[in-house]
C-alpha cells in the first residue's frame, strides 16, 4: 500500500465516476467511481500521516537512590522505503 495504489484508485474512481456512459444491469458505475475515489483518497492521507510519523524513543533508568533519569529521543529521520 502507497501513494500509487491511492493514485490508482483516485484515477480509476474519476474515470468512472465522470467519464465513462456504460450501464451494467444491477450497478451503478458512477457511484462506484466515487466510492474509489474517496478509498484512494483515504489510501494517500494515511500513507501520509505513516511516513511523516515521528520516531520517539524513551528510556527511564532508575538509580540506587530510588532517583529516576527519563531519556527521550526524537528521530525525524523518515524510515528508508
Amino acid at each position: 500500500m502507497g501513494y500509487g495504489l491511492g493514485v490508482f484508485l483516485l484515477a480509476l474512481g474519476l474515470i468512472l465516476a465522470l467519464a465513462v456512459q456504460d450501464a451494467l444491469s444491477g450497478v451503478n458505475l458512477t457511484m462506484v467511481g466515487w466510492i474509489l475515489t474517496l478509498a484512494g483518497l483515504l489510501v494517500i492521507a494515511l500513507t501520509a500521516v505513516q511516513a511523516n510519523r515521528s520516531r520517539r524513543t524513551s528510556a527511564v533508568t532508575t538509580h540506587a537512590d530510588g532517583s529516576r533519569t527519563v531519556t527521550e529521543r526524537r528521530d525525524d529521520v523518515p524510515p528508508a522505503v
